[in-house]
């Protein structure tokens, strides 16, 4: 019997173009797991491949657990936006861990070889330990400060910072903006802490700050929840979409703003508000560093900090009385040449401010009137550099006006810096508490210096530095960056930008007033002077307003040391440019010697002394 064969059914295969596409997903697959798992790897573990990474690894952890700082620098796109419900948590807890990570990160990066890096990477690896190691010395001194004063703190820097920097684009960042007035109490609460404990090892802040603090926490909280800054600049933000978001979805946003201020916002002011009151039963003295535990070795370590220097309070109190008679030699100069002859050089400008040719109206208009004066000069400047600089930001410059919550306790001005991802332009602020306080002969040096090419030309340029690690785009130390500012008045001057001798007037008023700085810092801070004992001095020398004195004397106060950065940095970067031009002769080139200062960012004064020395050295063999 024959039996007939089974049939074979032969397998049909996929075309060759499917199999390739399936093992190509599948590759991709298995090397985005692998790389996954080596991206968490290098992530937590103490040494990464490269120390490039570890830099980047630093930074985005720092940044990561700062919800307030991501909002500042906006380095992240809007897709990436888990934080701006958040604030920054401000807790001792977090800053035990703080210190803890500074601790592993400077340990590893001492775990790379610096010996076989190029010179940039070199640079980068010297800055980051120098600051890493700085922060860990610091360690014993991490609550002899006031964090809470008449210039910063919670109490003013949280409510500016949800105005000037928590943006509204739609209903989602309007609804952020009100989760986070709703956590001003846990903020406040952690701040407290802070404090009680710095009460318990007798580190209280000076009678004035008790006084001021508490007047402008009462005033702050003073009108009804909808007339609150804190309500307004909200409406005043949904106003700005244009309809985006409205009807109810608006009503309801702005009802639970109104409730934050009023239930959560208000509440965390009074409980502040009781803490200073109970300080203002313990305090009377204004005295400076020299009164807290271990005062002067306190101040020692601040001065270094600041100046980036090891030199003494002495060498520095030094250094400032000589400066303040060179340049009042100078000064008397001028005001001679003004007919003014009898009188200290203070009471002689303070003919010269108070004269109506240098004041404008003390009305809004005139306020309004000084912020476009500051503008055109900006614009003026910025279109006549072409000699001294090739290299630029491309980021903006604004002038606007210091917020008027804030305008008794700030400082005369200030700078902020751009945005990141461009969102924001660099800021100039100028406080119009006392149109008196802003006379026609000043206006320019202070332009220059918060402005072009000072302040903001340092940041700007440093923001938007290519081929560096995040760090240097962001890291600051005050007697480099305070130093730029002071040296571009100088520099403004040699280039032609004040020749009326009111304006150069204005310049060594300015230049005297940081070389005063050297004088009462260390005399209040090291010496034992008095704060009226500083004041004093201040009006003799300087010739500005009382107020303003006042405010300065009083912010050296709260922040020992600071105040010296900005004369000592200007000494060294004269003394470099000058050491480049007699080095180079007729081949230095002063461009390039402003790139050098200003193209490899922020870093100490050694450092900075370093790369100018490095590029004589070839600029010489070239």
């Amino acid at each position: 019997m024959t039996t007939a064969a089974t049939p074979t059914v032969a397998r049909r295969r996929r075309p060759w173009p499917l199999r390739l596409l399936k093992w190509l997903a599948l590759t991709v697959l298995v090397v985005l797991v692998l790389g996954a798992g080596f991206a968490w790897w290098q992530w937590k573990t103490d040494r990464p491949l490269t120390v490039r990474w570890l830099y980047e690894r630093i930074f985005f952890e720092y940044a990561l657990d700062d919800p307030e700082m991501l909002s500042y620098l906006r380095v992240l796109p809007s897709w990436m936006d888990f934080y701006s419900h958040r604030l920054t948590d401000a807790s001792m807890a977090r800053a035990e861990a703080m210190r803890d990570k500074l601790r592993r990160d400077l340990a590893s990066l001492r775990s790379y070889d610096r010996d076989t890096m190029g010179p940039d990477a070199r640079l980068s690896y010297d800055i980051l330990e120098y600051f890493l190691d700085q922060q860990v010395r610091n360690e014993r001194w991490q609550y002899h400060n006031f964090p809470v004063n008449q210039l910063f703190g919670v109490q003013s820097t949280l409510p500016d910072f949800m105005v000037q920097m928590h943006q509204v684009a739609d209903a989602r960042d309007a609804r952020n903006y009100v989760a986070r007035l709703e956590q001003f109490p846990v903020k406040f609460g952690q701040v407290l802490e802070g404090l009680r404990h710095r009460e318990s090892i007798g580190v209280l802040p000076q009678r004035f700050v008790v006084d001021k603090v508490l007047a402008q926490m009462r005033e702050f909280i003073a009108m009804p929840p909808e007339e609150h800054l804190l309500y307004t600049s909200l409406v005043e933000k949904l106003d700005g979409l244009d309809g985006k978001v409205a009807g109810q979805e608006r009503v309801e946003i702005l009802h639970d703003a109104r409730e934050a201020v009023s239930g959560r916002v208000y509440p965390a002011y009074r409980e502040l508000i009781a803490h200073f009151e109970h300080l203002a039963g313990k305090v009377s003295g204004n005295h400076g560093a020299w009164a807290l535990p271990d005062g002067l070795a306190f101040y020692d370590d601040q001065i270094e900090v600041h100046t980036t220097t090891r030199m003494s309070a002495d060498e520095i109190h030094a250094i400032g009385l000589a400066e303040v008679e060179r340049i009042g030699a100078e000064m008397d100069a001028i005001l001679r040449g003004q007919g003014l002859e009898e009188g200290s050089i203070g009471e002689r400008l303070q003919a010269i401010n108070q004269r109506p040719d240098q004041l404008f109206p003390d009305t809004d208009e005139g306020r309004q009137q000084i912020l476009d004066e500051f503008q055109r000069i900006i614009d003026e400047i910025s279109e006549g550099l072409g000699d001294y600089f090739d290299v630029r930001p491309s980021a903006g410059v604004e002038v606007r006006r210091v917020p008027e919550f804030a305008e008794k306790t700030a400082p005369g001005a200030y700078y902020q810096g751009p945005a990141m991802d461009g969102s924001r332009p660099g800021v100039f602020y100028a406080n119009l508490r006392n149109v008196a306080e802003m006379p026609r002969f000043a206006m320019r040096t202070l332009a220059y210096h918060e402005g072009v090419p000072g302040h903001h030309f340092q940041i700007a340029i440093m923001q938007e530095l290519k081929g560096v690690p995040t760090f240097r785009r962001l890291l600051g130390f005050t007697a480099y960056a305070e130093g730029w500012a002071l040296y571009t008045e100088q520099l403004a001057w040699e280039a032609g930008f004040q020749d009326d001798p009111l304006d150069n007037l204005g310049r060594l008023r300015d230049e005297m007033f940081r070389a005063v700085r050297l004088v009462v810092d260390t005399g209040m801070h090291a010496k034992r002077w008095t704060r009226e004992q500083a004041i004093d001095y201040m009006l003799a020398h300087t010739g500005q307003p009382e107020t303003d004195v006042v405010a300065e004397i009083e912010r050296y106060l709260v922040n020992p040391g600071q105040a010296l950065a900005y004369k000592v940095g200007m000494l060294k970067i004269l003394e470099l440019r000058e050491r480049a031009r007699s080095a180079l002769g007729e081949r230095f080139d002063i461009r390039e010697f402003h790139n050098q200062v200003l193209t490899h960012g922020a870093m100490p004064l050694a450092l900075l002394e370093r790369i100018v020395d490095d590029w004589i050295a070839r600029s010489r063999t070239a």
